[in-house]
This record gives C-alpha cells, structure tokens and sequence, in this order.
C-alpha cells in the first residue's frame, strides 16, 4: 500500500527539510545541509504518493544522513 503525501512530508519536516511552496499543489523542500538538492512533491495530503516520490524522499533522507556523518555541507 503506498504511503500518503502527508507521511512524506512529515519524515522531511523530521529532518529539519524546509517548506517553499510552489504552484498548485506542488511543495519544494531543501535542507541547509544540502545545497542545490531540492525534493519536490506534487499532489495533496491525502492522496497516495508515487513510487518516484517514495524514492526521491529516501533518496534526500540518506544524502542528508551521510552529509551529517560528515559534518560538512554538499
């Protein structure tokens, strides 16, 4: 069952992701650790998320974790 746009934004919000709304439903997070990664969601809360936006979430989510492993910013 896939998870929901609103799950996604919350494991970003943990990880101290910050919100820049763009057109629509569309919704931009960035991270100060991670400079020029930008994760963008489309569709609103309740609706099911896509494969490609579970990926891009857990893709950014382990960038970040190696990135503070590091200390340093990319």
């Amino acid at each position: 069952m896939p998870r929901k746009i609103r799950e996604l934004k919350a494991d970003l919000v943990r990880a101290g992701f910050w919100l820049r709304l763009g057109k629509g439903d569309h919704t931009h997070w960035t991270h100060p650790l991670l400079r020029g990664l930008r994760v963008t969601l489309a569709g609103h809360d309740g609706d099911d998320a896509k494969r490609y936006q579970e990926a891009d979430v857990r893709e950014a989510l382990a960038l970040l974790r190696r990135a503070e492993e590091e200390g340093g910013v990319r």
